[in-house]
């Protein structure tokens, strides 16, 4: 069962390295919608990576965090267009 584990977190630790070069996209943009999406991205890989790290380490309380996570990265999405419809952001 190590081995399992050991591969769950290493697969993790990708979706964090895929996380961590998204930033790019977030402070490179070049619109606003574009940075939208890529904290989206972020913040999926960031719940896929907590749930894996969940499974690995045995700790379903993580998964309630994970859903959590998820739950607010929907609410941060619907947020912005709602607010990009109202001040005539949207084409």
């Amino acid at each position: 069962m190590i081995e399992f584990e050991a591969a769950l977190l290493a697969i993790a630790s990708a979706f964090v390295l895929f996380a961590i070069v998204s930033l790019y996209r977030v402070f490179a943009g070049p619109t606003d919608h574009d940075r939208v999406i890529a904290v989206n991205v972020i913040g999926t890989n960031t719940v896929i990576a907590i749930a894996l790290v969940s499974g690995a380490l045995d700790k379903p309380l993580f998964l309630d965090i994970a859903l959590v996570y998820a739950l607010l990265n929907f609410l941060l999405s619907i947020a912005f267009s709602k607010f990009n419809v109202e001040h005539g952001g949207v084409l």
